[in-house]
């Protein structure tokens, strides 16, 4: 008679739990983290942390080579008892106001008009874009060519047609729209892509029913073009602020600040400081950080007309 023999019974393996709905989202995003934290990296690296030493620096007295000696506002005090400061914060304001009437509004015209035609459309968005594909260095290279007195191509137009030539770089009276000038021409393009964007997404109901209302063309650009694409023009305006309250390389390559000061910039301001006037760093970071919160203020004061307008 054959015995049956029972094998023990196995402990029974305990169930895992279920990963959490965080974990879950944290392993199916995980390459996004990844490509998050590597964005995050370099932003902290070229951009937050200059500021953070750029403030840092602004108290202190340093030739970035021996220890830096902390002298509070000193460097605040020698930036603002400088003759050069006032001359420069005028001519700041004065190219970004200039800038503004240029380089914001043309763009916006330049882009209505490319929105309104049938042909060539592809064709004149790459000739309008190109400037912006050179380098800066070379853009102000051919118009420091352009602002020649002698072979000048500007000189040449204003003699072939019968109008008297200019020292465009070499007068305080043309110095500073001669860099204008310059600064409309190379960013341009940008502009225009965008508010070509802004316009072809303004539904075509709004023109036809105002073109039955009799309106023409400006009233058609005042009553729907405008307030259709009024956040961009915000947005733009901000950054045309920002990018012009910062210009450096037109009056470095072209004037030097001069004649006579009359292009000296707050942002050239900086770089005498720093690299011409003996390394004097602390002085140029305080200007900077002077700069930063006009900078900062501009764009405050955007970001709530931004909201009001959302609203």
């Amino acid at each position: 008679m054959e015995t049956l023999t029972l094998e023990p019974k196995r402990p029974a393996k305990p169930r895992r739990r279920p990963p959490s709905k965080r974990r879950r989202s944290v392993r199916r995003n995980l390459t996004a983290y990844a490509f998050l934290c590597a964005a995050l990296f370099c932003f902290a690296l070229f951009a937050w942390w200059p500021i953070i030493k750029e403030v840092i620096l602004s108290f202190q007295q340093t030739n970035l080579v021996d220890e830096p000696t902390w002298v509070g506002l000193d460097n605040f005090r020698t930036v603002v008892n400088d003759p050069a400061f006032g001359q420069a914060w005028k001519n700041t304001i004065a190219f970004t106001l200039l800038a503004l009437l240029c380089g914001y509004v043309i763009p916006f015209a330049v882009a209505i008009v490319l929105n309104e035609l049938r042909h060539a459309r592809g064709y004149l968005r790459f000739v309008v874009y190109l400037p912006v594909m050179l380098p800066p260095i070379v853009s102000v290279l051919l118009f420091r060519w352009f602002y020649d007195p002698g072979p000048g191509l500007f000189n040449q137009v204003l003699d072939f047609v019968g109008l008297p030539t200019l020292s465009w770089l070499d007068s305080t009276d043309t110095a500073l729209i001669s860099l204008v000038i310059v600064s409309t021409w190379m960013n341009l393009g940008s502009g225009v892509l965008i508010y070509l964007a802004a316009l072809q997404n303004v539904p075509g109901d709004l023109y036809e029913a105002a073109e039955l209302d009799g309106a023409g063309i400006l009233k058609r650009i005042w009553n729907v073009t405008i307030p259709q694409t009024r956040l961009i023009l915000l947005l733009m305006l901000m950054l045309q602020i920002v990018a012009t309250m910062q210009v450096f390389i037109e009056p470095y390559m072209l004037t030097g600040g001069g004649p006579e000061n009359a292009t000296v910039t707050v942002a050239y301001l900086m770089y005498q400081y720093a690299f011409v006037y003996g390394g004097n760093y602390g002085a140029g970071s305080a200007l900077g950080l002077m700069l930063m919160i006009v900078l900062l203020a501009v764009a405050a004061v955007q970001l709530r007309l931004t909201r009001d307008e959302k609203r």
